[in-house]
């Protein structure tokens, strides 16, 4: 049977504080995906991307599948998220709102 490694993680107080986002926007290559995590406020057409993550496909998926599993154990204590109507701008191909 194989050893378990021990992880240690750092998280910095500024870090630890997380960013607010209400709209993911998700791009990809062949060699990356890329998570652009904005703040949209009511009546104001402009944002800016808060936070980056770019991760390899495999990650991703990894990450698609540990959240889903997280969404699942949430549910089940917490009851079914029931998803809202939620106007999504339409993010044109230079990343500008459409």
């Amino acid at each position: 049977m194989k050893e378990q490694q021990k992880l240690d993680v750092n998280l910095t107080d500024d870090v630890a504080q997380g960013v607010y986002s209400n709209l993911a926007i998700i791009t990809h290559s062949n060699a990356e995906f890329i998570l652009d995590f904005v703040a949209m406020m009511p009546g104001i057409p402009k944002a800016n991307v808060r936070s980056r993550v770019v991760m390899t496909p495999q990650n991703t998926k990894r990450f698609l599948n540990a959240l889903a599993e997280n969404i699942k154990k949430y549910e089940e204590v917490n009851g079914i998220i029931k998803e809202t109507a939620f106007e999504i701008p339409i993010i044109g191909n230079n990343g500008a709102l459409a």
